[in-house]
């Protein structure tokens, strides 16, 4: 019991050391992201340090549970993956403790930081969100020469209309400048036009200091009569002109209400709250469109008369062919008509256009709100789904330090993040049910978790590169040599007589065997695909030779072990049919580019086959003289 503490404490140990490493750099790497995001609200602002302060950490508060899985993953994978390394899974494992008890601990940590998570996301989160996105629309206000967007009118300014045609954004230099100035009222209205100009703030940071080139200026002037038909104005033309314009550019905070209808600032219970009111508030504004709609669009219009509307009651209960009553009216009848219903449909589309825009905004925020809502907990969770992944995975592997880890975690973290943002998007779109999309990330990973569990639990060898490339090695033909040394204690010597007959009966296999096969010819591509029984010949010839190899093994003479290592390792079902189910053989076969691949390949394997066989024959005989030489000098 005393040992079992022991190893938890080993392992929550050095678990705890890596993760509080790994997730500074997550945090930091996440942080780095969102600061190159907003760097242009920041830049060039001389805003205090007090306010960029508050800037990283509120932003560090909202970041923290996107942090936390990416930490879990790399520092579980790392963790096990040193202890593979050192070969103290493994030690672990033979004292009969598995890999599920070794985890355990972590388990119970994880669900601790899955808590932290989730209450991060629920109660701090919303707050540093709110404090963050007032901050972040403070700092656009501060400085609005460097928001003065192109192509637009600005009227950030009090008084003052702005526009700029293009902007250097380097060098701060604005062209085509038209200058709208309301300062001194709409009667007394300026106007200014320059080539170029540039918008700079005065030291005190309570004006604007505006440099024009190259322009004309007009200006209203009151006139002394009180005449309003003919108001004098003046025009001048400049080189250059200098304007101040009075603004306050002291970082102002704007108020924090705005946020109070946004998902970002709300809990999980306010959420909730606020899409039962706006599912409310949807229903009542369909009920609403659905009796308008009853009493406007789908009746009879009010503009018939009585007399009008009983004969048309009349008509509507026989038969009629409108395209004759059309055919009979006048030109100005028709057009009319046309008009008339051209004009009401227009109207009806205007207005189940605006109707459908509202209900759509609000069906949108709706799905937003659900989207924060199931984030919440999937988000939490995906720490325990990352420990699944990376616990097993890492002693799967076996491999530590920041190298291979953190190419995997990463890997790992993308496919994450890849599949989420998808699922998020469909879900946002309302392309797929929203807790389909929020959890879809978590339904794919979890198996792949499970599967990493069972294989690294059951010492699979899933993720050993040797056992591809072995595979790989037998597709493609290569096969390795043997290498056969003498052994440093040997406990009986080989009968030499015995071995001396059972190579004769191994030369016995392969004579009528090369003779009869014909191995070296093209074999007939329209039969081999029917042969699916084993070669028993040669499965007797390899078990023959394997039998010799076994006990030569144990030989003392060096010659006779060097002979050995020239018997080849025979493949004894490379040159039949690839599979035992004719049905698939014959499939193959008619689908000619992959039938003519498996042909030649067949065909190669029969060549090298032949000449194993004849290896076999020579190496065989000359075992057979040197033992017969051996037992003469003896």
């Amino acid at each position: 019991m005393l040992r079992i503490k022991k190893l938890d404490i080993f392992i929550v140990k050095s678990f705890s050391l890596l993760f509080l490493g790994t997730f500074f750099i997550c945090l930091f790497i996440f942080i780095m992201q969102f600061l190159w995001k907003y760097v242009d609200d920041l830049v060039g602002k001389g805003l205090e340090i007090n306010v960029l302060g508050e800037f990283f950490f509120y932003a560090t508060l909202t970041l923290v549970p996107t942090a936390l899985p990416l930490a879990v993953l790399l520092a579980s994978l790392m963790t096990f993956g040193n202890l593979g390394e050192r070969y103290e899974l493994l030690a672990v494992k033979a004292a009969g403790i598995s890999l599920l008890r070794v985890m355990r601990p972590l388990v119970v940590i994880t669900l601790i930081l899955c808590c932290t998570s989730f209450y991060f996301q629920n109660v701090i989160a919303p707050k540093a969100q709110v404090k963050l996105w007032t901050l972040l629309i403070s700092m656009k206000q501060k400085s609005p020469e460097l928001e003065i967007p192109e192509g637009v009118f600005y009227d950030e300014i009090e008084g003052y209309n702005l526009y700029v045609k293009h902007k250097n954004k380097e060098t701060g230099v604005l062209y085509n400048v038209m200058i709208y100035n309301f300062s001194k009222g709409y009667d007394n209205a300026q106007i200014l036009v320059a080539d170029s100009g540039k918008l700079e703030m005065t030291s005190d940071k309570q004006h604007l200091y505006l440099h024009l080139y190259s322009g004309e200026m007009f200006e209203n002037i009151k006139p002394q009569t009180g005449s309003v038909n003919n108001i004098p104005y003046r025009r001048e033309s400049f080189s250059e002109k200098h304007i101040i314009i009075e603004f306050n550019s002291n970082f102002n905070m704007v108020d924090e209400s705005f946020m109070n209808k946004q998902y970002q600032s709300k809990n999980m219970v306010e959420l909730q709250t606020s899409i039962d009111s706006m599912r409310h508030q949807v229903d009542s504004i369909g009920k609403t469109f659905y009796e308008e709609a009853k009493v406007t669009t789908y009746r009879l219009a009010d503009r018939f008369t009585n007399e009008d509307t009983l004969a048309l009651k009349k008509t509507l209960t026989k038969k009629v062919n409108l395209d004759s009553l059309y055919s009979n009216l006048t030109i100005q009848d028709k057009q009319r008509i046309i008009e008339t219903a051209f004009n009401s449909a227009q109207n009806i589309e205007n207005d189940w256009r605006f109707k459908s825009f509202n209900t759509a905004e609000t069906d949108y925020r709706i799905r937003r709100h659900e989207m924060e809502w199931h984030n919440k907990i999937a988000l939490s969770f995906s720490c325990l789904i990352f420990l699944f992944i990376g616990a097993p995975l890492g002693g799967i592997i076996r491999k530590g330090g920041l190298g291979m880890p953190v190419v995997i975690s990463v890997l790992i973290f993308i496919i994450y993040y890849i599949i989420n943002t998808t699922g998020a998007k469909m879900a946002r779109d309302d392309k797929w049910i929203m807790w389909i999309g929020m959890w879809i990330s978590t339904i794919i990973l979890a198996p792949v978790g499970v599967f990493f569990t069972y294989k690294s639990n059951n010492d699979s060898v899933v993720l050993n590169s040797d056992t591809y490339i072995n595979w790989l090695k037998k597709v493609i033909g290569i096969r390795d040599t043997r290498h056969m040394s003498k052994k440093e204690v040997i406990i009986e010597d080989p009968n030499y007589m015995e071995e001396i007959e059972k190579l004769e009966v191994l030369c016995s296999l392969c004579e009528p065997y090369v003779a009869k096969r014909k191995l070296t010819r093209a074999p007939n591509y329209f039969r081999i695909w029917n042969k699916v029984e084993k070669d028993e010949e040669v499965i007797a010839i390899n078990t023959q030779l394997e039998s010799i190899i076994e006990s030569l093994a144990n030989t003392r003479d060096l010659n006779i072990l060097n002979l050995v290592n020239n018997y080849p390792i025979i493949s004894v079902h490379a040159h039949r049919c690839p599979f035992n189910i004719p049905t698939i053989n014959i499939a193959i076969g008619i689908v000619l580019p992959i039938g003519l691949i498996f042909y030649f390949r067949m065909w190669a394997f029969r060549i090298r086959l032949y000449k194993d066989l004849k290896l076999i024959h020579k190496t065989s005989r000359d075992l057979q003289n040197i033992i017969r030489k051996q037992l003469v000098n003896k």
